[in-house]
């Protein structure tokens, strides 16, 4: 499967300020090509790049006061490798965190998931965020947590992940966040995921139904969405002046004509299935 992912970034920078971006595909996807420029006027600036314990590609540099132009285009070839999970970090998943407070939504969740582990667990955690929360692009903020999500029943992707995560954790099974690029998301963005570890491997999940989780692009691992921000910055005024992301799957020869020898559309080809929603699927 090869994946085109690209975003266009313009920041409006008030001062001489300290930039760190994760906008670039992690390092344990397969990258075939790969473009990332930082540009202000005539000047070209060359970040530092900082990859973390998961393998988060983390981009650092010092933006003087002006508008920044960031581009980034990657294309994705085949799957990524599966790496180990050491004990250590099994037990980080487990703990509640900045936005996936699992000690508060713990009376909640031993109810609702009682006697329930393994795939069923991961079912019915992934159904249960899924019809109990709205889709509601604009009303929640970047200092909703899973709490709040759970009291209003409303978020965005990032919502949706932290709810599933807190409620996992809840029930002993290590879970964690993952920014993403997501072919086929309606609004197009970045995108946020949970995933659950399980028999040494990591699920994902996506309580808004809104992607294929097949064709996801991983771009940041960690514990909430404080560890995975494609932007954040210390030191001075910064504002976001256009941003866009894109994401598509290219049809491989033999998926371009159906059995019917009728071409079909990305979306034909790619469309998540009911099946989609309930079968364990890792990030490729």
């Amino acid at each position: 499967m090869q994946r085109v992912v690209t975003a266009e970034m313009d920041l409006d920078l008030g001062a001489s300020v300290d930039l760190i971006l994760q906008i670039t595909a992690g390092q344990q996807m397969p990258v075939a090509t790969e473009s990332l420029t930082f540009t202000q006027g005539d000047r070209v600036y060359t970040p530092t790049e900082i990859i973390d314990q998961s393998g988060s590609r983390l981009h650092r540099l010092t933006g003087e006061p002006g508008r920044l132009e960031i581009r980034y285009e990657a294309t994705i070839e085949g799957h990524s490798a599966s790496s180990r999970t050491s004990d250590l970090e099994a037990i980080t998943y487990l703990r509640p965190s900045r936005y996936c407070q699992s000690d508060e939504v713990f009376p909640q969740a031993r109810r609702q998931f009682k006697g329930l582990a393994g795939h069923d667990l991961i079912a019915a955690v992934s159904d249960f965020v899924a019809t109990s929360t709205t889709y509601t692009p604009g009303l929640s903020h970047g200092t909703d947590s899973a709490v709040t999500t759970l009291m209003t029943g409303q978020g965005v992707c990032r919502d949706y992940a932290h709810l599933v995560i807190a409620l996992l954790r809840a029930m002993d099974m290590p879970a964690r966040y993952a920014a993403c690029y997501a072919p086929g998301l309606d609004p197009m963005d970045f995108h946020a995921v949970a995933e659950a570890y399980l028999d040494g491997s990591w699920y994902v999940i996506d309580g808004t139904r809104l992607a294929n989780r097949r064709s996801l692009v991983r771009i940041a691992t960690g514990r909430d969405a404080a560890d995975c921000a494609f932007l954040s910055y210390h030191g001075g005024y910064v504002g976001l002046a256009h941003l866009r992301v894109d994401a598509w799957v290219m049809p491989e020869e033999a998926s371009d004509v159906t059995n019917s020898g009728i071409a079909a559309s990305d979306d034909d080809v790619f469309a998540p299935t009911a099946d989609d929603f309930t079968e364990l699927v890792q990030i490729a």
